[in-house]
């Protein structure tokens, strides 16, 4: 029988002096108070009572990197059993910038981890059975045959809250896209949509979260950091076509607020959100706002036509190449949620606490770049 760990604390980030941040904001009683307030009481079906003021037990499949390192500390002030399923390849915990010795220790001896791989459905159901839970947020399932064992396992369970991904929506030219847009089933985040209509067929209580591009502190995605890269070497930034395709970000704590808040709320039941910044912004303007965010020059923007170059299996450029963005409306108005970080801000906060510290997760690579350059130095001689 699988059983639950305690966390002990790893090694420690070393003490490093901050640029300003809001980190101490989203690390303190000002947002708890914030959803407190938001969350109602809902009863379900079959379920027992949830209430905002009632501990939960809750599993978090995955939550050790991104996402869930933020949404779990949110969890455990308000007083949660967290448990983190996860492979156990990585530190279950970790000190983040900006935190008390204090503070961590006292979030990491709250934290239990069951170790397991999620595809093991047999384990999956046996393991979670014994244990039970009262809540599940899948931060890391991407097909529908992942979470079926789960939903075997926890016939009682009284929300399962799951992150997807706008990338679900078919591509349209109105936009931009909302929560009622026809979806894609042939796009490559297919199997989010089939988790979302297997929840939704499966009778258990629901909640599907829809980013857009995630961006922030520790993202193991090359979104900002690929910017600041170039920035850093002081290299001109090489963006496709005109740079006038519109897309959007929204910052990780933003997003860790939103799973939060619609945990035992009865209008988040059995519904779709996206979730992003309210503003959306060019490719052109993104690369501006990087530097602006983390104090460079104005960078050089150049622009190229990628039909004229064969890149390999190397990617030239972190964001598709089109208009791709959605509104945020309906969380705003149903959940009463609304982001903290505007663009310049929320990249200045992941510079000040990632980059700007030197810590990044993948080592710059030029080598696109150069043939881009290359040839538009040929072009202008």
């Amino acid at each position: 029988m699988a059983k639950l760990v305690a966390v002990q604390p790893q090694h420690r980030t070393p003490s490093l002096s901050l640029l300003p941040s809001s980190f101490s904001d989203f690390n303190g009683t000002r947002l708890h108070a914030c959803i407190q307030y938001k969350r109602k009481v809902w009863q379900p079906k079959g379920a027992l009572r949830v209430t905002a003021s009632s501990n939960k037990k809750i599993l978090i499949m995955g939550g050790t990197r991104f996402i869930g390192v933020f949404m779990s500390r949110l969890l455990v002030k308000e007083g949660h059993q967290v448990t983190l399923f996860t492979r156990g390849k990585a530190p279950i915990t970790q000190q983040l910038p900006g935190e008390s010795d204090k503070d961590y220790a006292d979030f990491s001896s709250k934290i239990l981890h069951l170790k397991g791989d999620r595809k093991d459905f047999d384990f999956v159901k046996s393991s979670l059975a014994a244990e039970g839970f009262d809540v599940v947020y899948d931060i890391n399932g991407r097909e529908a045959d992942e979470v079926a064992p789960i939903l075997d396992a926890l016939p009682n369970l009284e929300q399962y809250i799951y992150c997807s991904s706008a990338g679900v929506y078919l591509k349209s030219d109105y936009m931009p896209h909302c929560e009622t847009d026809a979806v894609d089933p042939k796009s490559r985040h297919k199997g989010k949509l089939e988790t979302e209509n297997l929840l939704a067929s499966s009778g258990v209580n629901w909640t599907s979260l829809r980013p857009v591009y995630i961006y922030g502190p520790l993202n193991y995605n090359p979104v900002e950091e690929w910017f600041f890269h170039r920035l850093k070497a002081g290299r001109p930034i090489p963006i496709p076509n005109s740079g006038m395709q519109i897309t959007q970000l929204g910052h990780v704590k933003d997003l860790a607020t939103a799973f939060v808040q619609v945990l035992g709320n009865e209008k988040a039941s059995k519904q779709v959100f996206n979730i992003s910044g309210e503003k959306y912004v060019t490719f052109n303007g993104l690369a501006k706002a990087c530097a602006k965010a983390a104090g460079f020059p104005e960078p050089e923007i150049i622009h190229y036509n990628p039909k004229e170059f064969d890149f390999g299996k190397k990617k030239a450029f972190p964001f598709r190449d089109q208009h791709y963005f959605a509104s945020v409306d309906k969380a705003k108005s149903v959940l009463g949620w609304k982001p903290e970080f505007d663009l310049v801000k929320g990249l200045a906060d992941s510079y000040n606490l990632d980059f700007g510290r030197g810590t990044f997760r993948k080592e710059a690579d030029f080598t696109t770049d150069d043939m881009i350059l290359g040839k538009s130095l040929v072009l202008q001689s």
